[in-house]
């Protein structure tokens, strides 16, 4: 749930005399900290959408914890609290971690766990059962007590140009598409351990940021094979087929992929139940997408489900697994080893567009 810029080694007041966090305060934000916490976040990251969804939470100054010292914000920590299914029929309450970020140049100096301290202190009193975030320094919260986890997905050559199965039509999609899709979601990931269930707020906001374009959203509509075979249902993904049939049914199905140098990823996918086919009709559209554009890698990162697995062949050939450990836990409430089984239960997955 976003990465992060700088850690530190130990609570109390952090940095020693004459540096940057010396006699530094750890409290939580003020409603005058917003504008140090944006030239923060920008040194940080440099990505617009981190201040701008953080700015659309009414709650934020609550969830948001700051290390300052001489007036300056040195650094940050901030958590939403997230609704995330426990695969055994459950949902629960927790507390997403983002926006962790210190200034270079008082770093080291123990400023994130002391204000991890506080925000899983914050987290216990909200009645959050466990923390999650995705990062690329996991050392940074290990002393904190988080663990990381896998996701496995499938990698390989993207599947030889086919015709998918008949009576499919698949068409571009546009922002203004993903609130209607929520049910298609939702529906898709019933059961599914990990996932987010998505509130409106975040089909209108956090979804669209990050399936931003060059990200293209992929739709999938029954519809009668139309004269020519069924070779003419498939829409590339420039767009040029996307017209006639865009307003006609109920969108069955959606997928989300991305161009990279020489290598396409699927982001997320859905069907509605009943409609799996519709799975095989998006991977040959996204398989022959990459083989007009002469790209020779897909990653797929899909979880482990009977429905993907049966159209993956429409995807990729020769598929091999890779395996995203960004992922980290910690218990608040919940018992360890129940936290243990869902990050390891069969087909539990988090998808990007609901990083923080």
């Amino acid at each position: 749930m976003t990465g992060e810029a700088g850690g530190g080694a130990r609570p109390g007041r952090g940095g020693g005399p004459g540096g940057p966090g010396g006699d530094a305060a750890y409290r939580r934000a003020g409603p005058t900290d917003g504008p140090a916490l944006h030239a923060l976040w920008d040194t940080a990251f440099g990505e617009p959408h981190v201040p701008a969804l953080w700015d659309g939470d009414p709650g934020r100054l609550a969830r948001t914890f700051v290390a300052v010292a001489a007036g300056t914000v040195l650094a940050s920590v901030y958590y939403l609290p997230r609704r995330v299914r426990d695969g055994a029929g459950g949902v629960d309450l927790v507390g997403g971690l983002a926006n962790v970020a210190t200034l270079p140049a008082a770093r080291g100096r123990g400023h994130v766990r002391r204000l991890l301290e506080l925000a899983l202190a914050a987290m216990d009193a909200d009645g959050c059962a466990w923390s999650l975030l995705f990062t690329g320094t996991p050392a940074v919260y290990a002393g904190s007590g988080f663990r990381t986890f896998a996701l496995r997905y499938p990698v390989g050559r993207p599947a030889r140009p086919a015709a998918p199965p008949p009576g499919w039509a698949v068409t571009p999609g546009s922002p203004a598409d993903w609130p209607a899709l929520a049910g298609v979601h939702d529906a898709f990931d019933a059961d599914r351990p990990l996932s987010t269930v998505r509130a409106a707020d975040d089909w209108a906001r956090r979804v669209p940021v990050w399936y931003a374009p060059p990200a293209r959203l992929l739709l999938a509509r029954r519809a009668d094979p139309p004269p020519g075979g069924a070779d003419r249902d498939l829409a590339r993904l420039d767009g040029a087929a996307a017209g006639a049939d865009r307003g006609a049914g109920e969108v069955d199905g959606y997928l989300v992929t991305r161009r990279d140098a020489d290598r396409v990823r699927v982001l997320e996918v859905a069907v509605r139940p009943g409609a799996e086919d519709a799975l095989a009709a998006l991977f040959a559209t996204v398989a022959r997408d990459a083989d007009a554009a002469g790209l020779t890698r897909c990653e797929a990162r899909l979880p482990a489900d009977p429905a993907i697995t049966r159209a993956l062949p429409w995807l990729l050939r020769d598929p091999e697994f890779a395996t995203d450990d960004t992922g980290m836990v910690r218990p608040v409430r919940a018992d360890p080893q129940r936290l243990a089984r869902v990050t390891a239960a069969p087909g539990a997955f988090h998808w990007p567009g609901d990083y923080l």
